[in-house]
Formats: structure tokens, C-alpha cells, sequence
């Protein structure tokens, strides 16, 4: 009786929000100008059937921390239960038959974007078309460790598949704990499906305010190559976050959080996904993005070969824009995407491009060897120059954060050119090859996976 009264005053709550909204806009004698969030209707049955509240009942002994988390979250709130999710069907690959065995109730462990997309279809529609959710493919396009096998299967478990995802494979009606367990964000599902949506939003709370911090993002977005959590901690934004962020509206209903009432400074999740004034909020988290700045040679997004945008960078930038203009002067927003710009193409053009070059022509001249990757001092040190010390300048010139842009950046970089000159030259005078290293731990698996299973 509690909760329906609450139920009934919250939709009391926001008819009135909603009258005096459109008697404002009203009286200002348009209603043209107007962006309201996107209507969606939800059909919610709220009983719990007892075959679900067995479900409950036996998980609350068996793994009580689990079904804590699940009663605080919203759909516990709304009768969302355990069945709801992992429910299966009976030509479901990942049918778990080890609980068919104690339950004729079938169940996978898996919950997947596809399930997800009962009730989130947008978001799961959004999300498909990321890079999150197409990260596993792209890193076995472009990255030597795993297509030439660079390193090994216990490396690649804990290490590049923890946070890009992992093809999960069933065997014997149970997950093969070689690919299992695993939330990385373009992990492949047994239902064909990639993602995992509790990479952001932590089972078995899912909760949205998780998912708008940046400790979400961190997770993965940290440490020498991607270091986009520490790069906000320096940031202005990051600093107010940090003194403030407690304080803030973190809970407000999608497509209503709003900068200056609900929080003071962006995190990640306002740049990359959420509706700031007439900028729609996506899952897509590499929609607004005008510049592949993790790339080896920044390019557009829709020159980024492993995967072209389908976007044009110049709307996409208009609405990163925006989003600046929430806090910020246009004269302001300009000045920065100016200095971006510049960042990019000094970093391209002074140091990416000769260093290339210098590179090719070894290759050319046999003193370096092609047939395997990363196996000489210089493939390393030319890796490390745009893998590493390229992408911190990058980043901390594109969120404001100096000491990643200079110290981390482009001062690494000028040594990281000296050390490839200096060794470069020695095998141009020498015309002796560069030696090769038995690479510790090369043996991983060079077969591509199935992504479109």
C-alpha cells in the first residue's frame, strides 16, 4: 500500500511539473522551441509469480549478496525479477544444465544486450553500433598482440579480454571458463549479441548513477596507453567533481540530469552519452567524437578503416559543442577546439609522420624484419610512440588536463624520437640488422573468431 502511494504521488508529482512547464511555454507564445525527452512506455506487471520468488528465495541462502544488490536496485522496485532476465528458452545455446538438474526452470547465466533489449530497445540499438560493442573485433583487426599472437591465452584472459570482452563459447550446456566469466563491453554472446550493459552498469544493481561517474569508465580507461580517468582527476572538471560530486543529483530520471541543477561539471558520461539541451542522449559512446584520437595517425572517424563512422564530424562536433556551451562561452568553446585541432595535427605531422617514415625505410633496407611484430627494440619504441606517449597528448589536450599533455606527452615523445633516431642511425651506418627477440610468452592463438556467430 506504502510503494502505490508513493507510485501516486510521484505521477502527481510530474503532472505539475508538466502543466507549469507548458503554461510557461505558453505564455512566451511558442512551444516550437521546445526539446522534450523521448516518451517511452513501459508495461510492468507488479506481482511476482512463485516460480520467481523461488528463484529469490533459494539465491538469497545461496548467494545473499547478490540478491541484496538486486532488492536496492530499481527493478527489484518494480518487480523485475531474477527470472525476468536470466530466463531461457529451450533453443538458447547457453540453457545452464547443470540448474536443470536441481529446477526444471531454464536459465542462462548471461544476460546479454538482446535481453536487455526487452525492455531497452533504444539503448541496445544505440549501443550496437559503438565501438564498445565492436571493440573485440576492432582490436583483433589492428593489434599485433593478438593477430600475430604476440601474447598468450592467460595474458589475453585477465589483461585484453577483461575490458574489450571475450567470445564466450558453451560446452556441454555449461560456459567454458576459458571465455567465462567476462563483462567486457564487446564481448560475444552466445545469442550473437555483443556487449555486456554490466560493464557500466555492475550487476545486480544496474544502477544509472554508477554509470554516470567516472569510476565507471576508469575501469577500463586508465593506466599507460588510456589514461582518460586520471587525465579527468587533473582536469578542472575532474578537481570539482572530486570537491562537490557528493553533493550532486546522481539518481535523476534519464533525459532530465541537467547540468547546473543536477551537477556542476561534466564526467564522462555528459560529454559521451547523456541529453545536455537539444543534444539527444545515446549509448553510443563514440557518436560525438570528431577525431580518432587513439589511432596510430589521428583521422576522422569515418576514415578509421578497421571500423568507418557513419557519421559527419562536423555535426558530431557541433554537438560536442553544445554540450561545452551548457557551462561554457562559445569564444571559450572555440578557443579549445582550436588548440585540439592544432595538438592533432602537431602530433601528426611532427611526430607520427618522420617517425614512420624513418621506420619504412628500414624495412625497406632488411635492417628490420617484418615477420613478426614487436620483436625488435625499434617496433617497440615506434609502438610505444603512438600506443602510449601519442595518445596522452592527445587525450589531455582534448579534456584539458596539462601534465598529461606536456609532461606525459609531447615530452615523452621528443624523447621517445631520440631514442629511435639514435638507434636507427646505428643500423643505417652498420647496414647490420636489428636484433631479434625471442618474445616471452608468443604463442598465442592467431585464429579470428567467429563475431558474427
Amino acid at each position: 500500500m506504502k510503494h502505490t502511494k508513493e507510485v501516486i504521488r510521484y505521477f502527481i508529482v510530474v503532472c505539475a511539473f508538466f502543466t507549469l512547464f507548458m503554461e510557461a511555454a505558453l505564455a512566451q507564445g511558442t512551444t516550437e522551441s521546445l526539446v522534450l525527452p523521448d516518451l517511452k512506455e513501459y508495461r510492468i506487471e507488479r506481482t511476482i509469480s512463485e516460480e520467481a520468488q523461488k528463484c529469490i528465495d533459494c539465491h538469497s541462502k545461496l548467494e545473499p549478496g547478490i540478491v541484496a544488490d538486486w532488492s536496492d536496485s530499481r527493478h527489484a522496485h518494480a518487480n523485475i525479477t531474477c527470472l525476468d532476465c536470466h530466463g531461457a528458452g529451450a533453443a538458447d545455446a547457453d540453457v545452464s544444465v547443470k540448474h536443470l538438474e536441481l529446477t526444471k526452470t531454464r536459465i542462462s547465466a548471461i544476460v546479454s544486450p538482446k535481453d536487455c533489449s526487452r525492455c531497452h530497445p533504444q539503448e541496445a540499438a544505440q549501443y550496437s553500433k559503438s565501438k564498445h560493442a565492436n571493440t573485440l573485433e576492432i582490436i583483433w583487426k589492428i593489434d599485433p598482440w593478438m593477430r600475430e599472437g604476440m601474447n598468450n591465452a592467460i595474458e589475453r584472459r585477465i589483461g585484453c579480454y577483461h575490458c574489450h570482452g571475450s567470445v564466450v563459447n558453451v560446452i556441454d550446456g555449461g560456459l567454458d571458463a576459458g571465455t567465462w566469466p567476462n563483462v567486457g563491453v564487446g564481448r560475444i554472446n552466445p545469442d550473437g549479441s555483443r556487449g555486456s550493459c554490466s560493464s557500466c552498469h555492475t550487476r545486480h544493481k544496474f544502477s544509472l548513477s554508477e554509470a554516470r561517474k567516472p569510476e565507471a569508465c576508469g575501469q577500463c580507461h586508465l593506466g599507460p596507453d588510456h589514461p582518460q580517468v586520471e587525465i579527468f582527476d587533473e582536469s578542472k572538471h575532474g578537481a570539482i567533481y572530486h570537491a562537490e560530486g557528493k553533493s550532486w543529483n546522481w539518481d535523476a530520471a534519464p533525459g532530465t540530469w541537467t547540468p547546473g541543477i543536477d551537477y556542476r561539471t561534466p564526467t564522462c558520461s555528459v560529454c559521451h552519452m547523456s541529453r545536455v539541451q537539444d543534444v539527444p542522449a545515446t549509448h553510443d559512446v563514440t557518436e560525438r567524437l570528431a577525431w580518432e584520437t587513439q589511432a596510430p595517425l589521428s583521422v576522422r572517424p569515418n576514415q578509421f578503416k578497421p571500423m568507418p563512422a557513419k557519421t559527419d564530424w562536423k555535426i558530431e562536433r557541433e554537438k560536442m559543442k553544445k554540450i561545452c556551451m551548457a557551462c561554457h562561452s562559445s569564444g571559450w568553446t572555440d578557443g579549445h577546439f582550436d588548440n585540439l585541432d592544432a595538438v592533432v595535427m602537431n602530433y601528426n605531422e611532427v611526430y607520427y609522420t618522420p617517425m614512420k617514415k624513418l621506420i619504412d625505410q628500414l624495412y625497406e633496407q632488411k635492417l628490420l624484419s617484418k615477420e613478426k611484430p614487436l620483436d625488435e627494440q625499434l617496433e617497440i619504441d615506434f609502438y610505444e610512440l603512438w600506443h602510449h606517449e601519442g595518445r596522452r597528448a592527445r587525450f589531455g589536450a582534448a579534456m584539458m588536463a596539462p601534465d598529461y599533455a606536456w609532461w606525459h606527452g609531447f615530452y615523452e615523445l621528443k624523447k621517445r624520437c631520440m631514442t629511435i633516431e639514435e638507434q636507427a642511425e646505428h643500423l643505417l651506418q652498420s647496414k647490420k640488422a636489428a636484433k631479434i627477440f625471442d618474445v616471452k610468452g608468443a604463442s598465442g592463438d592467431t585464429t579470428q573468431p567467429d563475431f558474427d556467430r
